[in-house]
């Protein structure tokens, strides 16, 4: 990574802007375009985690509009971030907000802004690097651009080419545009104070002020998600590059036998002349598998939530057990894709009662029975479960969680 040029000590705010209500999206029904998922997370989630790892940032500030409070905080939460994030509401235009930006950051010590769109998701540190480097050698204004490749044509109201304009010197603007903060925000209040509001972008505010810009190379994957296929091509691009997040979870439980009239198993009773000795129905087979989905995503296990000295679990059927670990999968973003008991008993005989357990096990973690396994053996006379004093099970589940890295 380009290190920063050491000539002038800066210190750097983030403005993102993430007020706009995203029309030309379509599907407003979807909400507003930065809350959009692509890759599995929010267009602006992959933003502001940019910005949260790049070494040179000091503070964010969040511009959001007033309704998008739960979107914005549901987006932001579980980013782990050492860099400070506040969020302030912005107003009708983009100018309107990003002003409120600037008057937040005002009170924060920083002796530079960078201001960017929310839906800009793929800006690299490379480009911040540079951006950072021309502000630490003095320029008041840094505009990260591209060179104009395409034919550019101008036409008349009624859509007939009066002339092609030259692409010499002709750039295409991106974000982040980067400031002096003084500067910028005197920029700003001024064209407040004079009731401009027919600015496109902030560099041309410093333009309108006398503020010099200086261009710097832009990225071609800096691109803008306007409409709904920008997002639908984002939400490819990013699918494709995660890798598939498969996690596989381990679970085994034994319960002693007793005198009784049966025992539970996969939440099916079985008529026996013993039953499974246990604080809850014992359903050995349900135990170890509530440990193994909870495995999958770093949860305990069965006694964390359900601590056998807590006297309202007394005879408790285990279906409780699962069905609350297979929605603690499923908030955290996980897909149960199959489960796996092995039973290992004398007696009873499961065989008989194989196809029940299957269908019990889909109604308790909604999948499709093909998805259950249910399977039996005997100890061959062996050990404590040969001698038929107890019942054990190994139980596996494979869920896989949505796109994310280790």
């Amino acid at each position: 990574m380009p290190q920063m040029h050491p000539t002038q000590p800066i210190s750097i705010g983030i403005v993102i802007v993430a007020a706009g209500r995203g029309e030309r999206a379509g599907a407003p029904e979807e909400g507003p375009k930065q809350y959009r998922p692509i890759g599995g997370k929010p267009v602006i989630a992959h933003t502001l985690e940019k910005f949260i790892a790049w070494q040179a940032a000091r503070q964010i500030v969040a511009v959001i509009h007033p309704d998008d409070k739960a979107l914005f905080a549901k987006a932001a939460g579980r980013l782990a971030s050492a860099v400070p994030i506040e969020v302030v509401h912005g107003g009708t235009t983009r100018q309107q907000s990003v002003l409120a930006g600037l008057r937040h950051l005002r009170s924060k010590a920083v002796t530079h802004v960078l201001i960017h769109d929310a839906v800009r998701p793929f800006i690299e540190h490379e480009l911040l690097d540079r951006i950072a480097a021309a502000l630490s050698d003095g320029a008041e204004a840094v505009l990260p651009a591209m060179a104009v490749a395409d034919t550019l044509k101008r036409a008349d109201a009624a859509g007939t080419v009066i002339e092609t304009v030259p692409r010499a010197q002709l750039y295409a603007a991106q974000t982040p545009q980067s400031f002096a903060f003084e500067p910028i925000l005197a920029a700003h209040e001024k064209a407040a104070a004079a009731e401009r509001a027919d600015f496109t972008d902030d560099a041309a505010i410093a333009e309108w002020a006398g503020i010099p810009v200086m261009i710097v190379e832009g990225n071609a994957d800096n691109v803008k998600l306007t409409v709904r296929r920008d997002i639908a091509m984002a939400d490819n691009r990013l699918s494709s590059a995660v890798l598939p997040d498969v996690r596989t979870g381990n679970g085994y439980d034994v319960h002693q036998l007793e005198p009784g009239d049966g025992v539970t198993l996969c939440g099916v009773f079985i008529p026996h002349d013993q039953r499974l000795k246990g604080h809850s129905d014992a359903d050995v087979a349900l135990h170890a598998l509530t440990d193994a989905l909870l495995a999958t995503c770093g949860a305990g296990d069965i006694g964390d939530h359900f601590p056998p000295s807590d006297p309202q679990w007394k005879g408790a059927p285990s279906r409780i057990f699962i069905e609350h670990a297979a929605r603690i999968v499923r908030e955290r973003g996980g897909t149960i894709m199959n489960a796996d008991v092995s039973l290992i008993a004398e007696a009873p005989k499961v065989g008989p009662h194989r196809d029940e357990m299957r269908a019990k096990l889909s109604e308790f973690l909604g999948i499709s029975i093909d998805r259950c396994s249910v399977k039996a053996t005997t100890n061959e006379t062996i050990g404590f479960v040969g001698r038929r004093e107890g019942i054990a099970a190994i139980a596996t589940a494979t869920v896989v969680y949505q796109g994310a890295r280790p």
